[in-house]
């Protein structure tokens, strides 16, 4: 049984910093190319940012320069380190899980307010 389990999410103030966390089990998982994708209420779910099998990284432009996309291939788990946070960020924000199948988490909320 494959699992996406997200956490780390909460509320934060402008210009503050998360980090999520996205532990996978039941897949290979350093075969896998990882996603994090976000989605507001009333918008489409977007990419945020994605790191392949190999490390390689992709950023959407407005999260380039703030947000860090790593993975940990020993401890089966994704991150996103997301700093200097807007009001703009806010979403549930979404584990991937790409390779001959895709996979996603639950979720996990992140609120930038004041």
């Amino acid at each position: 049984q494959v699992q996406l389990v997200e956490s780390g999410g909460g509320l934060v103030q402008p210009g503050g910093s998360l980090r999520l966390s996205c532990a996978a089990s039941g897949i290979l998982f350093s075969t896998y190319a990882m996603g994090w994708y976000r989605q507001a209420p009333g918008k489409a779910r977007e990419l945020v940012a994605r790191i392949t099998s190999r490390g390689y990284t992709n950023y959407s432009d407005s999260v380039k320069g703030r947000f860090t996309i790593s993975r940990d291939n020993t401890k089966n788990t994704v991150y996103l380190q997301m700093n200097s946070l807007k009001p703009e960020d806010t979403a549930v924000y979404y584990c991937n899980a790409n390779n001959d199948f895709v996979y996603w988490g639950q979720g996990t909320q992140v609120t930038v307010s004041s």
